[in-house]
């Protein structure tokens, strides 16, 4: 090989080495930008946003630790809809309420946009999922701070439901309650003006001072952000029985249904952190003893309510306007006979109370204060003089947990005043009862 060739051949192979050398650097910084690039997209968001939600776990696991509220929210969101790990409804709950201390983020993690447009038919179809009625309960739970363990508990148990229904009012069982007076035995049929003497010594009252009483309650939530403002519908019922068990025969001496249905509407949160109101509601109920004659007691109600919060210290303040009813005929509740007919007529249609509001007047105020495991809790009415006299209501409870039950409770309750019970409504009643209850009522 002669050197000329040899120096070309040379040449080649340095030229050669040296643009292999410089494809591997070339590859070798790629592959390192990609790296780069991957490190900086391989984030908890981007898995989530490709519904890749196994992958996105454990990374925004570790973001939330950092205390990235976005993070945090997106956790809670697996959570509640059962999203790569298992539904924790409790843990979403507290997640949530921990994202959205300070960060607005919209609970269905959709953008604006995507609300935009949707059609009504889609957001009406989308209160027939499930998951949307686990969201409204959570978004309607976020909104209770949970500072303190006693908060935390109350937020965790009002979490549980049983085909979508949850607690509402207190669920109680009181086995002895004592009044100081007798209860009347009012009939359907004839007005007490009416009674003869030996009617009353015989049927007029109710044997005993002590007797049960019970109370059922629950609520389901209906439809759910349908405005988009985290509004959310529901329905509840209520059925309170005052039992003279320890009387002959043992009857039902009263039994009140109070179906209702209510919009409930978060608070802004400069409103929540400003002042502690939590929660709006506006509503209408039905209240009625499913009696006739002249022991029948009905009324409907639209109310507005207030929920408030200063940690372990609860405030609902409820004002409500009587809805109108048609007038009986004149005299009716004296006893008297129809003028226009001359019969007593005892199941005529009509208002059943017209003067109830003179007793139970206008609105309400309950305060409940958690301390440890127990629960105080008060009722306060009053009537502010309608009718010309000064009539209230006030009723007091107590409870704790019976042998450290999540459950159940030992329930102490005390009420004096007007409307214990809607037979009652004009009757002040005082009353001390003992037994036990089976929730504890949040809104």
């Amino acid at each position: 090989m002669n050197d000329t060739y040899r120096s070309v051949i040379e040449g080649e192979t340095v030229g050669n080495q040296k643009r292999a050398l410089f494809l591997v650097f070339a590859f070798v910084s790629a592959l390192l930008m990609a790296d780069e690039t991957t490190v900086a997209e391989v984030t908890g968001e981007k898995y989530f946003n490709e519904h890749a939600y196994k992958k996105a776990l454990p990374l925004l696991e570790e973001e939330a630790t950092r205390g990235l509220k976005p993070s945090i929210y997106r956790l809670a969101y697996m959570y509640q809809n059962g999203l790569g790990v298992g539904a924790n409804y409790k843990k979403a709950a507290f997640l949530f309420q921990q994202a959205a201390s300070d960060y607005n983020y919209t609970l269905s993690m959709e953008s604006e946009t995507i609300k935009a447009k949707k059609s009504l038919f889609e957001i009406l179809n989308d209160q027939m999922n499930p998951a949307t009625n686990k969201e409204g309960v959570a978004n309607m739970l976020r909104i209770i701070d949970t500072n303190t363990s006693e908060t935390a508990k109350l937020v965790d148990a009002s979490l549980y439901d049983f085909f979508g229904l949850r607690p509402y009012e207190t669920n109680f069982i009181l086995p002895v309650g004592y009044s100081t007076h007798k209860y009347p035995r009012p009939s359907s049929t004839i007005h007490p003006n009416n009674y003869t003497p030996e009617y009353l010594d015989q049927y007029g009252y109710y044997g005993k001072n002590t007797e049960a009483e019970f109370q059922i309650s629950l609520t389901k939530m209906l439809m759910y952000n349908v405005f988009g403002w985290n509004e959310y519908l529901n329905f509840a019922y209520t059925q309170k029985v005052w039992w003279q068990v320890y009387s002959a025969s043992a009857p039902f001496r009263e039994t009140n249904y109070l179906p209702e249905m209510f919009i409930g509407l978060p608070m802004p949160q400069s409103v929540n952190e400003g002042y502690g109101l939590k929660l709006g509601k506006l509503g209408i109920m039905h209240e009625s003893n499913g009696q006739d004659g002249y022991r029948s007691r009905s009324w409907n109600r639209i109310y507005l309510s207030m929920i408030w919060q200063w940690d372990n210290l609860f405030m609902t303040t409820r004002v409500w306007h009587k809805m109108t009813e048609r007038k009986k005929y004149e005299g009716y509740f004296e006893g008297l006979p129809n003028s226009a007919t001359g019969e007593y007529e005892p199941n005529v249609k009509g208002d059943d109370n017209p003067d109830i509001e003179k007793y139970l007047g206008y609105g309400d105020i309950k305060l409940k204060y958690l301390y440890g495991k127990h629960e105080m809790g008060s009722l306060f009415r009053y009537n502010f003089g309608a009718g010309g006299k000064q009539r209230g209501a006030i009723d007091f409870h107590w409870s704790y947990p019976f042998l450290n039950s999540e459950n159940t409770f030992w329930y102490v309750k005390f009420f004096n005043g007007y409307g214990e019970s809607l037979i009652d409504y004009d009757r002040c009643v005082t009353k001390g009862l003992i037994g036990f209850s089976f929730s504890r009522d949040l809104f």
